[in-house]
């Protein structure tokens, strides 16, 4: 069994539905999970924050409008009357709840539900079109298997029983499609897995069905080795370790949801990132395989928060580094680098939502600073310590970056530092020269297949 997941520009029309579904196995039986159509749940959010505000009228107005993309959406997606109109019928009973949520009072929990409905409205569609091209499909609904735990992680006894169960009640089917990102929470009730979510989704249903392979579907042609919104000539790596994939979605790429490389390497299942727009490409295959030592590719984290944390004593105490780690694993804020000094910690963070109360609890023995607006640059490859030259090769590169802090020697497969934001795209551009000008006809990498953009 192979799980495909597509993401929300895969799913963001009519055409784009109808070639997803000619893209599925057809001698396979296939998990479909599907993301809501690009920018639906960014348009959801915006109805909770109007409604939460107090401004019903905007909500409602913004709800309709939602509404009617969708039925436009439905209009050009199917062939006949009957599921034109089944399609707008289930579209106006979905958006018929928002309403009623907000005309009835709005309260926490109805965010949750509303915003869940993306998914919701994109897998109900795409379920009708495989009805309606006669495929064996069955609609697997997400909030009946899949839950987080008191921890927000995965639960992953309750999701192996109720989705195979799930499975097993629908012996027809060759094709399951489900939602991706919503899940429900410890108490049973609607949440989800965070922006990107559905990466995670189906990297968990991979590992509960032990698939042969889950495919991540986007809109590039895989993981490429720099950031293609601000360098030019970077170029798709075709292969890269479970480890080097984990750091590149950590610090910053955005092709892939940092949690999802965990539950396939448990089972070493390969993870293979396509592009749904260029579906002959052969894409990133991410797997326990390591490939050419060195340099691999480029990252950036934005939205970093550095805390400078100078001790009042001349000397780190014993004990001080764990007061310190105390505090943010008191307020549950976890730490990316940390460097340290004879009398200071330098660290950073990327979730500020208790920064004042851990500022507060580290000044009660220490002297705090906070530095905003910092950028994590991240270099992947394999780094043995053995081998000589990566660093000064990195560094000669950004002789004209002002560089904030330093992280080499935790990981061989990470070589990070920290800049102002402001020199984040000069960083990116400068480290590009440290891979060779690629052809189509040229790979120069051994293992390593490179294509241009």
């Amino acid at each position: 069994m192979k799980v495909l997941k597509f993401g929300g520009t895969s799913v963001g029309n009519a055409e784009r539905l109808r070639t997803v579904s000619t893209l599925l196995p057809e001698n396979e039986p296939t998990i479909v999970v599907l993301s809501a159509m690009a920018g639906i749940t960014n348009g959801l959010i915006e109805i909770t924050e109007l409604a939460q505000s107090g401004k019903m009228l905007d909500a409602i107005e913004k709800t309709k409008a939602l509404e009617d993309k969708h039925i436009k959406t439905a209009e050009e997606l199917f062939e006949t009357k009957m599921y034109r109109k089944r399609g707008e019928e289930f579209i106006s009973n979905l958006f018929l709840r928002i309403l009623s949520r907000l005309i009835d009072g709005f309260s926490q929990a109805d965010s949750r539900n509303i915003v869940a409905l993306g998914e919701q409205l994109s897998v109900g569609l795409f379920h009708m079109l495989l009805t309606e091209q006669r495929k064996k499909a069955a609609y697997i609904p997400a909030l009946e298997y899949m839950r987080v735990d008191k921890d927000g992680e995965p639960d992953y006894f309750y999701i192996e029983q109720n989705l195979k169960r799930l499975l097993h009640t629908n012996p027809f089917a060759s094709i399951y499609v489900t939602e991706g990102f919503i899940c429900r929470d410890a108490n049973g009730l609607v949440d989800n897995l965070g922006r990107g979510g559905s990466d995670f989704t189906a990297a968990i249903i991979g590992h509960v069905v032990n698939a042969t392979e889950v495919q991540i579907w986007t809109d590039i042609d895989g993981v490429h080795n720099n950031d293609p919104r601000y360098v030019t000539n970077t170029f798709p790596l075709r292969q890269l370790s479970y480890d080097e994939a984990a750091e590149l979605a950590y610090f910053g790429a955005k092709i892939l949801h940092p949690q999802t490389i965990q539950p396939c390497r448990a089972k070493g299942i390969p993870v293979v990132l396509k592009n749904t727009l260029n579906p002959t490409d052969k894409g990133t295959v991410i797997s326990s395989v390591q490939s050419l030592r060195g340099i691999k590719a480029v990252a950036a984290k934005d939205g970093i928060t550095a805390i400078n944390i100078k001790s009042s004593r001349m000397l780190l105490a014993y004990g001080f580094l764990q007061k310190v780690f105390e505090i943010f694993n008191t307020y549950k804020t976890p730490v990316d680098m940390i460097t340290t000094s004879e009398v200071s910690i330098s660290l950073t963070i990327d979730n500020t939502s208790q920064l004042n109360e851990i500022a507060n609890a580290l000044s009660r023995f220490a002297h705090v600073e906070v530095e905003r607006n910092q950028t994590i640059i991240c270099v992947v490859g394999d780094f043995p310590a053995s081998y000589k030259g990566y660093v000064a090769m990195i560094f000669e590169c950004l002789r004209e970056v002002p560089i904030r802090m330093i992280s080499y020697g935790g990981s061989p497969n990470n070589i990070s530092f920290l800049v102002d934001s402001h020199y984040k795209v000069q960083a990116l551009r400068m480290l590009q020269q440290l891979f060779p000008a690629v052809t189509i006809d040229k790979p120069r990498y051994q293992n390593i297949e490179t294509d241009t953009l």
